[in-house]
């Protein structure tokens, strides 16, 4: 699905939709970008920005299939990155990925998984001096909420473990997980 599609020139979102077939042209302007925002895209949604920005072949295949490493690929004039996406939810570590696409003029973002990326278009559109650095203050903000989200995951997980210990080591009451942790560190040692 197109999530989004728009057009920023001098940092400010053009205040009129923008159709598809006419982002490119109009991201040619000076001082002017096109975002586009894709969540798990039809074939055909994924053609029509292939053929609108003039995406490499080889990159679109790979993020049509998705589930493909972190990587830094370039392609002309253009970057291919892929982004591992991470959320942890009742005891459960999801993993996501955002695969995107960087030109002269243009970001296209590509998710598969959970991974709001609203959330970050909204906070750099408050923001027009970052936005009129072009695509690139675009692609720093994902990459920082990717990293944001894991350092949140890290410190969601190091207190349930913290816990969880508690629990399991709680010395008014006997279980057998701390016993076989005694007998287990009694053999170590």
């Amino acid at each position: 699905m197109i999530v989004d599609c728009a057009v920023y020139q001098n940092g400010k979102r053009a205040p009129s939709e923008v159709p598809l077939d006419e982002t490119f042209e109009q991201s040619r302007a000076p001082n002017s970008f096109a975002w586009i925002g894709l969540h798990d895209p039809s074939e055909e949604e994924f053609e029509r920005v292939r053929r609108e920005f003039d995406l490499h072949e080889l990159a679109v295949e790979d993020a049509r299939k998705g589930h493909q490493r972190p990587k830094l690929e370039v392609y002309g004039d253009s970057l291919f990155l892929v982004l591992k996406t991470v959320r942890y939810a009742e005891d459960h570590v999801e993993f996501g990925e955002i695969l995107l696409f960087m030109g002269d003029g243009f970001i296209v973002t590509v998710r598969h998984g959970e991974t709001p990326l609203h959330q970050v278009r909204e906070r750099m559109e408050r923001r027009p001096d970052l936005l009129s650095q072009g695509p690139a203050a675009a692609l720093y903000a994902i990459v920082d909420r990717v990293v944001d989200d894991y350092l949140q995951v890290i410190q969601e997980l190091d207190t349930d473990i913290n816990e969880v210990e508690a629990e399991v080591f709680d010395e008014d009451t006997e279980n057998p997980a701390q016993r076989i942790y005694r007998l287990s560190r009694a053999v170590v040692h």
